[in-house]
């Protein structure tokens, strides 16, 4: 989600209302929301590779340096253009869930080109998750509404926005003095913290783009406060997203970030949805529980791919010391590949 995608977002949605109807324009942001779950997928994956790679060498060089690094950027950056766009298409618990590509894609890739072996829990999994999706997409709410700067103002203050937005400063307050001042870096922590930033980033980024393409139709909404509020929480929120997700990324698997991920985001962006757009107002109560049980089915099928996912392993090279006089001991030193340094020797 950058200022690229924000400047194309309402060409875009402008030509789809003029070329495309309701249900079509929703296709296109199931199609863009797949393509873009998928790149960010190979983009997790090549930063876990930097990573390790850099840590395979004596004197490893900044992350931010490395070639490969920045083209795992690039994909990211190219993904969540897709996803950002697809929010204008459709509504944001349609396609918040359709993340499952990402883990999908991921185990993929795991197979195809690091040449891990195809479990039954990947296929079992595989085949929820798409279950799951299908029953989303079939049973998610069909809603379209113009988002205008006093809507948006008019959501601010709505009740059960500032309950959710203290109970998440509370919670985000707590979580972040876990990680920085007692140090606690644990997985759970870290992307509970991302999560949370997404639903500020969900809510914000759909409402500037959508107060930008109402411009775009003739309606202006740049001269109202509530737009450019938004847009600097849209912006605060994804470089601090960008920040926790690469720390996960540094100190876990890739296997174990996105499917985590995928869920904690999942929630947020539906919560988001729910809660300050009121998508689901008029829904009835087999869409909203065939809608719940979709995304128990991603979620458990997601679980399944990752579960005792075994970590990609790559040809690391050790430092054999051979015979040394005066040793009795032949040793050597292995890279870890979830540490930033090198074994050291014993001391005798």
């Amino acid at each position: 989600m950058d200022m690229l995608s924000l400047l194309l977002h309402p060409v875009l949605v402008f030509v789809s209302s003029m070329i495309f109807g309701n249900m079509e324009a929703q296709i296109l942001g199931i199609i863009l929301s797949i393509l873009g779950s998928f790149l960010i997928s190979i983009s997790l994956n090549l930063q876990k590779y930097t990573h390790i790679r850099l840590a395979m060498k004596q004197d490893p060089l900044p992350y931010y340096k490395s070639k490969l690094w920045w083209c795992g950027v690039l994909l990211m950056g190219i993904g969540e253009l897709g996803n950002f766009a697809a929010y204008g298409f459709a509504p944001a618990t349609l396609i918040a869930p359709l993340g499952c590509v990402a883990v999908i894609g991921s185990a993929a890739i795991s197979v195809l080109f690091l040449k891990e072996s195809l479990r039954a829990s990947d296929v079992i999994g595989g085949t929820l998750a798409v279950t799951g999706t299908y029953l989303l997409v079939t049973f998610s709410p069909n809603v379209s509404q113009d988002i205008t700067a006093l809507k948006v103002e008019r959501f601010v203050v709505s009740w059960q926005f500032l309950v959710y937005l203290v109970l998440e400063v509370i919670i985000f307050c707590v979580l972040l003095y876990l990680y920085k001042r007692r140090g606690v870096n644990h997985i759970v922590v870290l992307l509970l913290l991302v999560a949370m930033l997404a639903s500020v980033a969900v809510i914000s980024v759909k409402a500037v783009a959508g107060m930008i393409t109402m411009t775009f139709k003739g309606d202006m909404q740049l001269t109202y406060a509530i737009f450019y509020v938004m847009a600097v929480a849209m912006v605060a929120s994804c470089v601090f997203q960008v920040k926790f997700l690469n720390q996960a990324m540094q100190l876990y698997n890739a296997t174990e970030v996105v499917p985590i991920n995928y869920v904690f985001f999942t929630t947020s962006a539906i919560l988001a949805g729910i809660i300050f757009y009121q998508e689901f107002r008029d829904a009835g109560l087999l869409n909203i529980f065939m809608f719940i049980f979709g995304c128990l089915l991603s979620f458990l099928g997601v679980f399944l791919i990752a579960r005792n996912q075994e970590k990609s392993t790559f040809q690391e090279p050790y430092i054999n010391f051979g015979e040394i006089p005066g040793m009795e001991t032949v040793d050597k030193i292995q890279p870890n590949a979830n540490s930033i340094t090198y074994g050291t020797l014993l001391n005798e």
